[in-house]
């Protein structure tokens, strides 16, 4: 049995796969050379592959195609995108080019809509769809969309209360939507989510204040968000079909409601070991919605998805260089990484998320197990086990040049977590971020977003 990494990974997992390969013992990642990336740019270093996010597009809308054509559904589809998964003009910029609309979470996402229309990215037709919790701040800046003259804004309602602010400060007709509070999974620490309306007050709370205004404001959907993601479990169907059962139910007393939104929760390839059957988890979606309607004797919904890290998160990586190796006892060899996972990566510190780990080089050195640790003096920046495993296993360090490490898939919500720029922990840099994309002509470049975070930038904000 062969013992170096290549064999390690050739043996466990089907590899090479989508965006992974190894060339002359260096591993690129969607075909790009990530070792000429680190030559010119150092370590650490986050890179930006914004192709990815018109791949992961265009493949969900492909997929639902397939299945509205399999089902002969007769709704359509519309795919948006959350922009707290990441905020970045470059991001929420790219995905627009391929025909999304967008999904809005607080109040200053708002401007980010006012600056994208005046750059011309979206117009007053694209779908905004406003969830979250609102305060005065925020509902008075949906209304100013809509006094705009946004046709498609649809506030959706977190609670009963909120129709009120619409009421006094929306001067056109506009739409509604409501998000149903989904029960949480059996070991969650409460029984509701706190976001949304009870399913049970919807039918009173539509009779009372909403049916009968219909010249001044409709209901158009219907919310459902699950914090667990879209997975085949019995959890999820259940949840599901009680919105799609309320849609019907609420459908035959008013006929302007149209549409139903599943959300977010598509997930991302965080192992080579990732085993997801994105098609048939459509196809069955697909399949109860409709199963249900031709029961209920309603017309069929449209379909909006808001995928966030689905959209994104495979766009990114984070590189980084083993600076030293620590034989602290005899079991343990830490690896000493020239960053740290609190302030680059923290859903691996905050929620004991695992990323795709591979190493850029050494792929034909001998394997062993080892710790990864990061620079703060904090005793949690460590990294130490896998999706799959509950271990790491990755080259033996040697001679020559450093191994260079790579997180993959990070593209989601870590920046909007750590807080970019700013100040981290122990005072730690934010690292050098580089985007990979397409120029006016097609052609493939690189450069440079941001530059390593400077001492002056974090003395300047506490004060000195």
């Amino acid at each position: 049995m062969n013992n170096t990494y290549f064999d390690l990974v050739d043996q466990t997992f089907n590899f090479p796969q989508e965006g992974f390969e190894v060339k002359d013992d260096y591993l690129q990642f969607n075909g790009l050379n990530v070792k000429a990336l680190i030559d010119k740019y150092g370590t650490p270093l986050k890179l930006s592959y914004l192709p990815k996010i018109g791949m992961q597009i265009n493949k969900a809308k492909q997929m639902f195609a397939n299945a509205f054509k399999k089902h002969k559904y007769e709704g359509e589809y519309f795919y948006c995108y959350c922009t707290k998964s990441s905020h970045f003009s470059f991001v929420v910029e790219e995905a627009l080019k391929h025909n999304i609309h967008l999904e809005t979470s607080y109040a200053y996402d708002i401007e980010i809509i006012k600056k994208l229309y005046a750059k011309k990215k979206i117009n007053k037709d694209t779908f905004i769809i406003c969830n979250g919790f609102k305060q005065k701040t925020y509902t008075k800046r949906i209304a100013g969309l809509i006094n705009s003259g946004f046709k498609n804004v649809i506030p959706v309602l977190d609670n009963v209360n909120e129709l009120e602010d619409y009421r006094k400060s929306v001067r056109a007709p506009f739409k509604l939507g409501i998000r149903v509070a989904a029960e949480e999974e059996p070991n969650f620490p409460f029984y509701t989510s706190r976001l949304g309306i009870r399913a049970k007050d919807i039918l009173e709370f539509y009779v009372d204040q909403i049916e009968g205004y219909e010249n001044k404001f409709q209901l158009k959907m219907l919310h459902i968000f699950l914090n667990k993601g879209i997975k085949d479990d019995i959890y999820y169907w259940s949840e599901l079909n009680k919105v799609i059962n309320l849609y019907c139910q609420l459908k035959k007393i008013c006929p302007e409601l149209d549409s139903i939104n599943i959300g977010g929760g598509f997930p991302i390839k965080h192992s080579l070991g990732f085993d997801y059957d994105y098609q048939f988890m459509i196809n069955e979606i697909v399949s109860n919605i409709k199963a249900a309607c031709k029961k209920a004797k309603v017309p069929m919904p449209n379909i909006y998805t808001e995928f966030g890290s689905y959209t994104v998160g495979e766009s990114m990586a984070h590189i980084y260089s083993v600076i030293a190796q620590k034989t602290q006892n005899d079991r343990e060899i830490w690896y000493m990484i020239d960053s740290s996972f609190i302030t680059t990566l923290p859903d691996t510190w905050g929620i004991g998320e695992r990323f795709l780990l591979l190493p850029i080089n050494k792929w034909d050195e001998e394997y062993q197990r080892v710790v990864l640790g990061g620079i703060t003096c904090d005793s949690h920046d460590y990294y130490d086990s896998e999706e799959h495993i509950n271990e790491v296993f990755l080259p033996k360090v040697g001679t020559g040049e450093p191994l260079y490490l790579g997180f993959f898939h990070t593209g989601a919500y870590q920046d909007q977590i750590s807080g970019y720029g700013g100040i981290k922990h122990c005072m730690i840099p934010s690292p050098k971020h580089i985007i990979i994309g397409h120029d006016k002509n097609g052609k493939l470049v690189d450069w440079v977003y941001a530059k390593e975070q400077s001492a002056q930038s974090m003395l300047k904000i506490l004060g000195y």
